[in-house]
Formats: C-alpha cells, sequence, structure tokens
C-alpha cells in the first residue's frame, strides 16, 4: 500500500507539471495565432488542473509525513 501511495504521488506531482508546461506552450502558440490542443482546453484551464493535482500530491505529501511522525515514541529532550 506504501508504494501505491508513493507512485500516485509521484504521477500527480510530475503530471501537474507536464500539464503546466503543455499550458504555457499552448499560451505561446496562441499568441502566434496557432493551437496545439485545437481549442480542447484553454491554457488556464489547464494551469488550473495542474494547481489542483499539486496541491492533491502536496496533501498526500503531508498526510505520509503525520503518519510517520505520529509512529514514532516520543524522544525526551535533551
Amino acid at each position: 500500500m506504501k508504494n501505491l501511495e508513493a507512485i500516485i504521488r509521484r504521477v500527480f506531482f510530475y503530471g501537474s507539471f507536464v500539464v503546466a508546461t503543455i499550458a504555457v506552450i499552448e499560451k505561446i502558440a496562441n499568441m502566434f495565432n496557432y493551437t496545439l490542443l485545437k481549442g480542447v482546453f484553454v491554457p488556464g484551464r489547464l494551469l488550473e488542473f495542474a494547481a489542483i493535482g499539486l496541491l492533491f500530491s502536496m496533501a498526500m505529501q503531508l498526510h505520509q509525513i503525520r503518519l510517520l511522525l505520529s509512529s514514532k515514541p516520543n524522544e525526551p529532550p535533551k
């Protein structure tokens, strides 16, 4: 289960950067009156999807950190 969570987290993390890159390239192409996605997605909408994927990835990472910290026994301060 840990491996599956790590894989999903990485897919969302890297996938959001790929989608953001596609959005930037599409925006540049639109400046030259050309489109790569044939009007299926607007670059702003792609950036929204990238932000949602990145937010989900960060939430999963923070959840994993919380689980790791809560499973450790508390050590006395030095």
